[in-house]
């Protein structure tokens, strides 16, 4: 049936989603409420219902956060290689850049929130799991040596499960290299602030992502190195129920605060204006 044709609003409320046509309705990952995908798409993909911040694209998080048209994307064509000759790696990247549009995990150009310029990264956890390759780390490094260059703060949006495995320590040492990259912004005292999403964790939270001026959160983000089975076995005890979440790190002072996303465009705006500066006009 395609999109469009009417359908019974009884059959959306059912449990099941057997009843409805493809890409009319949703169901929520946390309450399993059945919602129209227009509403949880005017309702910046948050649940009406639970609040659950549901996973944005690249593309999406970039149209809600810069202003319309300010959006310069650079370093766009840069792909992935195969370092190790990992089995099917290249037929992964390949089936994730026709998913997503996107060469790469992370879109990085110079842009506009509310008027004021900055450098603005956004991760895409649709590509590969968000996972950052020796790509993501050189994107992001040049991210940091644009803010520099321009004498720009930088926004980051993370959204990862960590360093990418298909390319070994070859990913690893993106770490470093973000890091350091992070240090030679904050030595030129230009801004960093670095937003996490669900979710960030491993070597992207172990790296730039935790290296922010200010660091912000979407509710409900699962947000640390490792998760709650990995606690448990190491702790050999049970973790409190919102271990690893934006809100347990504001509890123990690891991020600054965390933000609906309805609210995540003004508030970073008032960021970049009281953190001042900016040289493009």
């Amino acid at each position: 049936m395609p999109r469009g044709t009417w359908f019974s609003r009884q059959a959306v409320g059912k449990s099941s989603m057997d009843t409805v046509p493809e890409g009319i309705a949703t169901k929520c990952g946390r309450c399993a409420h059945i919602v129209f995908v227009r509403d949880l798409d005017r309702n910046l993909r948050v649940c009406p219902r639970c609040g659950f911040h549901h996973k944005l694209t690249a593309a999406e998080r970039i149209a809600i956060t810069a202003d319309e048209g300010s959006f310069e994307e650079f370093d766009a064509g840069m792909a992935p290689a195969d370092p190790l000759g990992f089995p099917e790696y290249q037929e992964k990247a390949i089936r994730a850049q026709t998913a997503t549009g996107c060469a790469e995990a992370m879109v990085t150009g110079l842009a506009r929130i509310e008027s004021r310029p900055c450098v603005l990264g956004a991760a895409d956890f649709h590509y590969l799991g968000g996972s950052m390759g020796s790509v993501v780390g050189e994107k992001v490094a040049r991210a940091f040596e644009r803010g520099i260059a321009e004498r720009l703060p930088v926004v980051i949006f993370s959204a990862s499960g960590g360093a990418r495995m298909h390319e070994g320590l070859f990913s690893l040492m993106q770490m470093a290299k973000t890091a350091a990259a992070a240090a030679r912004l904050a030595e030129e005292r230009l801004p960093f602030i670095s937003v996490l999403t669900d979710p960030t964790t491993g070597g992207v939270f172990a790296s730039y992502a935790s290296l922010g001026d200010v660091i912000l959160a979407e509710p409900g983000a699962t947000v640390g190195f490792a998760g709650r089975r990995v606690g448990n076995q190491d702790l050999g005890t049970k973790l409190p129920d919102n271990f690893q979440t934006s809100e347990f790190q504001l509890e123990h002072g690891i991020i600054d605060r965390v933000v609906h996303r309805k609210e995540m465009r003004p508030t970073l705006a008032a960021l970049l204006a009281f953190f001042g500066g900016g040289s493009r006009a």
